[in-house]
């Protein structure tokens, strides 16, 4: 007669004594997590389509003078304005690692003083890098006192993660709180990407249309829901082989 040897003694028993709840559980607990995650990539992204949407009849609409004493800009975001003053070459830089049309090159930054003696800081537009990264274009700003009309945008705030912090005529990126205390001078904490106004040539003013990643949170939101339908399927086929399996047995 043959003897069961005692490991599989052991680990039968110890299927029979695991719980056959326990799997159920699990798949209702992840699947409901699926859920909940693709809910919340659902809720993000109507948000982002309204202020998509309000976003877009905020560049659509005609250009008023630029109005002071805003506390919050963020309702001004991509408005466009109309703005007057003198620029100030001397302290302006340039944006590094832009790309128009595939091909890398600057955004030209430079301050423009208002009349109450407040900067703003001024995208002029894109230049692209000639053969020698050493060799810096130098597009010079319109002289004298000058109309700029553009869009408003909000920069990012304080130090962006992997990225040094801004020094010299080259920025990695546009830091409005750093720019400010270098020149010791009071600064807007908004950029006026220029469209119009007084000419400004070998400057590149296409800037890209309003885009808020919509499509990302749409893409997330399939994601979790069609993990949600794997995790019930897998466990639907489960059930069923066990099923069958007992059965026969």
């Amino acid at each position: 007669m043959t003897s069961i040897p005692p490991a599989v003694v052991g680990d039968a028993a110890s299927r029979s004594r695991r719980p056959r709840w326990l799997p159920l559980v699990a798949t209702v607990g992840f699947v409901v997590l699926c859920i909940a995650a693709g809910n919340w990539q659902r809720a993000r992204m109507h948000e982002k389509e309204a202020l998509q949407v309000a976003l877009d009849a905020a560049d659509r609409a005609p250009a008023v003078e630029l109005p002071r004493g805003v506390a919050d800009w963020r309702a001004w975001r991509y408005r466009r304005v109309v703005v007057h003053g003198r620029y100030q070459p001397e302290r302006g830089f340039l944006l590094d690692n832009r790309v128009r049309d595939g091909r890398v090159g600057y955004d030209v930054v430079t301050p423009l003083a208002l009349d109450d003696g407040v900067r703003l800081l001024v995208d002029r537009g894109f230049v692209q890098a000639g053969a020698d990264r050493a060799v810096l274009p130098d597009v010079r700003a319109p002289a004298g006192d000058v109309a700029v009309e553009g869009r408003i945008d909000l920069p990012p705030r304080g130090y962006v993660f992997g990225n040094p912090p801004p020094s010299g005529p080259l920025w990695a990126h546009l830091d409005v709180e750093h720019y400010a205390a270098a020149i010791d001078a009071g600064v807007l904490p908004i950029v006026l990407q220029a469209t119009g106004g007084v000419a400004d040539p070998g400057l590149r003013r296409d800037w890209p249309a309003p885009d808020l990643g919509t499509q990302m949170h749409q893409g997330y939101m399939v994601q979790w829901y069609t993990f949600a339908v794997m995790a019930a399927g897998f466990w639907m086929v489960f059930a069923v082989r066990h099923r069958l399996r007992r059965a026969s047995s």
